[in-house]
């Protein structure tokens, strides 16, 4: 049994914000491998949490309701609860703004790269060993980081955060069913660009 967490905020002012990304590639697990009609998801772990199955592998797919930097407190509810091997079991999709707008990288661990929501999982967990799978959204350039993250993606990146959305979808089954190193293989080959130091 493994867990994948959607990073985002919650409220319909938030949606479709650059920060949301990894709300959508969890809507689209959801919609792809829900246990029930519709991915109908139950409220757990001060989130929304979702049965799947991929291939033959059990996968809980948890949305923090909490705000993103307060997400840390879903994830560590849901692992305590679960036993959950971190190393091992858990993938956090995120996004992430030094990379390209449409790329994705799999990493097994890292730094938070200033990213709120992947500081308070690490603190809350203790450790930042555990897998995430990066969604880029570009770089905000000469608006401020929080304004460019809580915005709204332009006509011209939604186009090419579709097809990304969907690989990252691709990537994270891949990841359930093959494990790690089959999805780093496959998904890190491509697309993935020039990213900043500590990203």
């Amino acid at each position: 049994m493994r867990i994948v967490i959607g990073l985002g905020n919650p409220g319909l002012e938030h949606q479709g914000t650059r920060h949301n990304a990894g709300f959508e590639v969890l809507d689209r697990l959801a919609r792809r491998y829900s246990d029930t009609p519709g991915g109908c998801a139950k409220s757990r772990f001060a989130g929304l949490l979702v049965d799947a199955t991929i291939g033959s592998e059990r996968v809980v797919l948890l949305k923090p309701t909490t705000f993103m930097n307060l997400s840390g407190s879903s994830v560590l509810e849901a692992i305590r609860f679960h036993k959950f091997d971190i190393e091992r079991d858990m993938m956090v999709i995120t996004d992430d703004f030094s990379l390209p707008c449409g790329a994705i990288r799999i990493k097994p661990q890292g730094s938070d790269g200033g990213h709120n929501g992947l500081a308070d999982i690490t603190r809350r967990l203790g450790s930042d060993r555990w897998p995430r799978l990066r969604v880029g959204i570009g770089a905000p350039g000469r608006i401020s980081t929080e304004s460019y993250v809580l915005g709204s993606f332009t006509s011209e990146q939604r186009l090419e955060m579709e097809p990304a959305l969907d690989e990252a979808t691709d990537a994270v089954a891949c990841w359930a069913t093959d494990g790690l190193e089959a999805a780093m293989n496959r998904f890190n080959r491509r697309g993935a660009g020039a990213e900043a130091p500590g990203g």
